[in-house]
């Protein structure tokens, strides 16, 4: 080679034009083929069409999709230029050692034009590296806040859709009943969304930038062969091995050897997935029955339940590391191949390019270039073979979402009551029929007609099927049919359970419950509470606790009596309501409902002769599908 005075391996005055006329391009044809590809997946693979089910929406038919669509241009953009800045620093490099040669031959051979060549090459290398380590520092800031926004929007946008579809049509509720329930919707619609809105198949960190993610790593890796494959065409040369001449060797031996190693790595990995998905699964179960543990400790402590829960809990945690094991040895597998395919190929280009550097074909800048074209193509072909580990997470968290939506959609094809408003103010039940999930008759063929201020007592033996009536009036059970309708919307129909829902927060929330925070002037929650006998609770209604712990049943019984007067509903349904209150408190808060709201319709399901005073009419279920509809025969 000629190194009589050093020269720059690319015109660094034109670079700008140069590259910007390259990213433009390359955008266009990137962007092209990515929508093609995309297209493909969501059509031809399970996972593509199970991402399109949960996220399609976001990306086409959400108010904000435009500004989505710009935000996703933006990340391609941001990984085009990352790719070129990284083949521009590789020309760098080579004019940074090519320089130090021409310096140093000089100075050897004592010509003070070379050196001094050398010299003014080394220096304006410096400057070339601080202006793409500028641009490259700005670049990567932008990258990491425009994907951190993209990111928390569509996090936002998810939760909300996963929030909705689980509590439309109670299917939150429904679930449960399900011959096969889904497990820990709330893990899936908390962590699992957060992974599969990232992108990288963990959690989201604030650190991680559109190169951690799959797809738009996926993309600098393809760019970065198909640049950093041209550098690597040019610089190669021959290499002859036991009289086998091999042309661009360099070039050919890096593609061959990653396709391989990247088709045995897919072998090696394909049980994670399912490995990592049981991972969740099983935390998941461990760390639900802490919870159920620590909800109902005083029934546990009284039962002296230890020994069983610890029982329990071991055998949930021992299924944890039994998988935990199996996932653990196959990611020894996994990454010890990639490690060592890795690893053994690292000399090679130095090899390679040093008999031509000794022969004087190449600088030494040329084999240093060489060796970073050599590892960017390593490296990016391996991408697919390190992201394997990723993906099955991702995947997992795909296969969880749509599970989660699937089951949710089940819970909306089974029959169910037929709810509407009447136009007379009376509530009235036409030919309802209940039943259990294996199709036992509980209620059948059930009519009944109240009008404003009429109030009944639904009575009968354990088993018969009482609450579930209320639930299917409510439009929770799924297993009924029949008609409905009450004198307002169904949503403004109260149905008070035996152990009554008190929410996080403060005691005015919690009283005023379901309207919003703040709706109901404290003024009149305070007097709720001195009706309901809680006079102690008034100047506590600001205290921020969980007030399910703090309270005894029978005050949580006396708060729901104070959301029915804060509320005032026209229909109430009372299920055993009344349970954990001495008959003095009962009659007290039952003649407060009828004084406070006389024409409510009241509805009460109650195991205790006390309760039948305070209504007109006994609904009596019989079993078997029977019922019997008297006047109450006793009053006080």
């Amino acid at each position: 080679m000629d190194t009589e005075a050093f020269a720059p391996s690319v015109d660094w005055g034109n670079e700008l034009l140069a590259s910007t006329l390259w990213v433009a391009k390359t955008f266009g044809v990137t962007a092209v083929c990515l929508a093609v590809v995309l297209v493909l997946l969501g059509r031809y693979t399970e996972w593509g069409r199970q991402f399109w089910r949960i996220n399609g929406p976001y990306f086409t038919a959400s108010a904000s999709r435009a500004t989505v669509w710009l935000m996703l241009a933006g990340l391609l953009a941001s990984a085009i230029l990352s790719v070129r800045i990284a083949v521009l620093l590789s020309y760098y490099a080579n004019d940074l050692f090519s320089s130090l040669q021409v310096a140093f031959e000089g100075a050897g051979q004592a010509d003070g034009s070379r050196t001094g060549s050398g010299v003014d090459g080394f220096w304006q290398s410096m400057r070339i590296f601080a202006v793409l380590a500028t641009v490259a520092t700005v670049r990567s800031l932008c990258d990491l806040y425009l994907l951190q926004r993209f990111t928390i929007r569509w996090r936002v946008w998810l939760t909300h859709r996963l929030l909705d579809d689980w509590l439309e049509d109670y299917a939150y509720y429904r679930g449960q009943l399900a011959s096969a329930p889904i497990d820990n919707p709330d893990q899936r619609i908390q962590q699992d969304v957060d992974v599969v809105t990232t992108g990288t198949g963990e959690p989201n960190t604030p650190s991680h930038g559109s190169g951690n993610t799959l797809l738009f790593g996926a993309v600098e890796s393809i760019l970065s062969v198909a640049s950093f494959g041209v550098i690597m065409w040019q610089l190669s040369g021959p290499l002859t091995v036991a009289d086998v001449t091999l042309p661009r060797a360099l070039f050919w031996i890096v593609i061959v050897y990653v396709l391989v190693a990247t088709v045995l790595a897919f072998w090696i990995g394909r049980p994670l997935t399912r490995l990592s998905f049981l991972n969740e699964f099983r935390n998941a179960s461990l760390r639900y029955a802490m919870i159920r543990l620590k909800e109902a400790a005083s029934a546990v402590g009284l039962y002296r339940g230890e020994g069983a829960e610890r029982r329990q809990l071991t055998t949930r945690l021992d299924a944890v590391i039994v998988n935990y094991r199996h996932w653990l040895n196959r990611m020894v597998m996994f990454l010890g191949f990639n490690l060592s395919v890795s690893q053994a190929i690292n000399p090679l280009p130095y090899i390679v390019q040093a008999q031509r550097l000794f022969a004087g074909q190449i600088s030494f800048g040329d084999v240093m270039q060489s060796a970073t074209a050599f590892h960017a193509i390593h490296d990016a072909l391996s991408f697919f073979r390190n992201a394997y580990d990723a993906f099955a997470s991702y995947r997992a968290a795909l296969i969880r979402l749509d599970g989660l939506l699937t089951a949710n959609a089940g819970t909306r094809i089974v029959p169910q009551l037929t709810i509407g408003q009447s136009s007379d103010g009376a509530v009235q039940l036409e030919d309802v029929d209940v039943r259990t999930p294996d199709g036992r008759v509980l209620v059948k063929a059930l009519d009944v007609r109240l009008d404003a201020g009429e109030s009944v007592v639904v009575t009968g033996p354990s088993g018969s099927g009482k609450t579930t009536l209320l639930e299917s009036l409510a439009g929770l059970w799924p297993h009924a049919s029949g008609r409905v309708r009450f004198p307002v919307d169904d949503r403004e129909v109260m149905f008070v359970s035996q152990l009554p829902y008190i929410p996080l927060g403060d005691l005015c929330t919690a009283a005023s419950y379901p309207r919003p925070p703040g709706e109901v002037d404290a003024t009149r929650v305070q007097q709720a509470l001195v009706k309901v006998a809680l006079p102690h609770l008034v100047i506590r209604i600001n205290e921020i606790k969980d007030w399910a712990k703090v309270l005894s049943v029978g005050e949580q019984q006396r708060v729901a009596f104070a959301r029915i007067l804060l509320n005032e509903p026209r229909v109430v349904f009372l299920d055993e309501s009344t349970s954990a209150m001495d008959e003095g408190l009962e009659l007290m808060l039952y003649r407060l409902l009828r004084d406070e709201l006389p024409t409510t319709i009241l509805v009460s399901v109650s195991h205790r002769d006390t309760v039948e005073q305070h209504h007109d009419r006994q609904l009596a279920l019989l079993g078997a599908g029977g019922w019997r509809l008297d006047p109450v025969s006793t009053a006080s």
